[in-house]
């Protein structure tokens, strides 16, 4: 076999042993983490869920998830171990949060109060509507419109109308035929 045909398999082969080197290496760091835990420190487990280390075991750890309330968690259930300062901002609100941007209110109402230097300054907004007499000549338009429509049914059933009253006039009923 050539160099050529064995190229793209070597590829994959190296490929795959950089993957897992990787892998591995993200497993210890993660395990050495585990093991540096000490009782008191905050942790933050793969669930997401905020505690205190109360006791380590070989593979398991004790946390306070909450005053009072114990819970046993495998070791390697706990996806951090964050610094006292960091535990005490998420979970007990401590600290000066750094914001960016603009600060979101909780509710919009705030956005649409209206101050008093900002509705001297608003002037009438034009939305398209037509004034009031435009729209009562309207619905006279409307009115006409309906008025002779039914000027115009009314002339169609007078039409339909007449050969029955033909028929009446010759003494004959509905549904009866000459018999001459």
């Amino acid at each position: 076999m050539s160099l050529v045909t064995l190229l793209p398999f070597i590829v994959l082969i190296g490929a795959m042993f950089l993957m897992t080197r990787s892998a591995k290496k993200k497993q210890q760091a993660a395990a050495q983490m585990r093991n540096q835990m000490q009782p008191g420190t905050g942790v933050r487990t793969i669930g997401g869920m905020y505690a205190t280390v109360k006791e380590i075991h070989d593979d398991s750890v004790l946390l306070e998830v909450a005053p009072g309330v114990h819970a046993v968690y495998a070791k390697n259930s706990i996806g951090a171990v964050l610094d006292d300062d960091e535990y005490n901002r998420i979970v007990h609100g401590d600290g000066d949060l750094k914001a960016d941007g603009t600060i979101v209110p909780d509710d919009a109402s705030s956005l649409t109060e209206a101050t008093d230097s900002d509705s001297s300054d608003d002037a009438k907004i034009d939305l398209g509507k037509k004034p009031e007499a435009d729209d009562v000549k309207a619905d006279d338009v409307k009115a006409d419109d309906v008025k002779a429509d039914d000027a115009e049914a009314d002339e169609a059933d007078a039409a339909d109308a007449e050969p029955k009253d033909a028929e009446a006039k010759d003494g004959k009923a509905d549904g009866e035929t000459d018999a001459k």
